[in-house]
């Protein structure tokens, strides 16, 4: 691609997200599911529209390489959107100021990624065995998938430890500020370390998502436009299916099956790009390579196997229940909330509890004998026995 081809889409992504921040983030609130599912749609429409002018001007094979990569890259995107909601609920980001940290988490993953992806690109230029690596890391990440611990984890690394030991932090927010000032001292608010872990958590997210594509596409431009696009609207789509992705209940083994899937691919063409002295005498093996059509369409088909089994599963239905039974519980004893809003709540909660009883036998069983879950309905029965 042309200097000015690059110049130009980079100033359109620079200034997509400068309206982002002005006009959606610079004042912090809580998007409504109108507003978050109006612009996850234009966002997503761009990129289809970007990838459409992909075909037309550099051909069929790029424009299914442009796709391919999107539509993975977007995939491992929502796997993300699961650390992010971790990392928020421990630092307790206020709902209204979680918009400001997921831009800044783009910001930081799209220039990582950036720097990864000009890396990946010289190194594949220079070492051909690089391919190997790639297929090895995205293997192993798949294995990591399966053997996930399904349960969620503080975010609490070396990073965020080293600064609440040795730096001044405070424990309470002050709107959306990074510093304020507490006691008569300068001190680090929760925001700041809270973009922190998730600028940390996006440099290992770009470990696996770089080599992904790379087994798509060597093509720098559709590697960074796939990448870019990807990440564009992650902060509306967060909120849009916030409460869907609890119902996923199989996305890390769809995602598992994806990356293993590329991983393969990359083995199969560093094998046909074979350059190891110790492999076949340095010479390259007829190997049977998998065309970018049928990535595609396994990709395609993989995410849609995974959302369907998810959402009309005993398990998914399961989730549900739990996810429905938490947010009305929480909502219900929050007392920030107006009377009326957890009177709401309450009945709400009083409604999905009826549903427990026809479960099936293990996901009943799971909500039953969930503590922390069991804990915050009686909190909220409570409370409002009290009442």
């Amino acid at each position: 691609m042309s200097a000015l081809v690059w110049g130009l889409t980079i100033a359109g992504i620079v200034g997509l997200l400068l309206f982002d921040f002005v006009f959606h983030v610079r004042k912090a609130h809580t998007p409504t599911l109108r507003e978050a599912a109006i612009w996850s749609s234009i966002y997503v429409g761009l990129a289809i529209v970007f990838g459409f002018g992909v075909w037309y001007f550099g051909g069929a094979a790029m424009g299914t390489e442009y796709f391919a990569g999107y539509v993975t890259e977007k995939a491992l995107s929502v796997d993300n959107l699961f650390v992010f909601l971790v990392i928020m609920a421990s630092f307790k980001v206020p709902r209204a100021d979680q918009q400001k940290v997921l831009l800044f988490g783009i910001v930081f993953a799209l220039i990582a990624r950036s720097a990864f992806i000009f890396a990946g690109v010289a190194l594949i230029n220079t070492f051909s065995w690089v391919f190997y690596l790639f297929g090895a890391i995205l293997l192993w990440t798949a294995v990591s998938l399966l053997r996930e611990d399904d349960e969620g984890t503080e975010a609490d690394n070396f990073v965020i430890r080293f600064a609440r030991r040795h730096l001044r932090t405070s424990e309470h927010y002050d709107g959306d500020k990074l510093f304020t000032v507490e006691n008569g001292r300068r001190v680090l608010t929760p925001m700041l370390l809270v973009m922190v872990a998730i600028g940390g958590t996006d440099l290992l997210f770009a470990l696996d998502s770089i080599p992904a594509i790379f087994g798509l596409t060597s093509d720098a431009y559709i590697v960074f436009t796939a990448t870019a696009f990807s990440l564009m609207g992650l902060r509306q789509l967060f909120f849009l299916i916030d409460g869907l992705l609890d119902r996923l209940v199989y996305l890390s083994y769809g995602l598992a099956t994806i990356l293993g899937f590329i991983g393969v691919k990359l083995v199969l063409h560093a094998l046909h790009e074979n350059s190891l002295p110790f492999v076949n005498g340095g010479q390259p093996l007829p190997v049977w390579e998998i065309s970018t059509g049928l990535s595609l369409a396994v990709i395609v088909g993989v995410l849609a196997i995974t959302v369907i089994a998810s959402l009309i599963s005993p398990a998914g239905r399961a989730k549900t229940v739990e996810t429905t039974l938490r947010k009305h519980a929480r909502n219900a004893v929050d007392e920030e909330l107006p009377e009326a809003d957890r009177a709401v709540a309450y009945r709400a909660l009083v409604e999905a509890e009826r549903l427990v009883p026809a479960l099936p036998g293990k996901g009943r069983a799971a909500i039953q004998e969930h503590e922390e879950l069991a804990a915050l309905v009686a909190s909220a029965h409570r409370q409002h026995a009290e009442v």
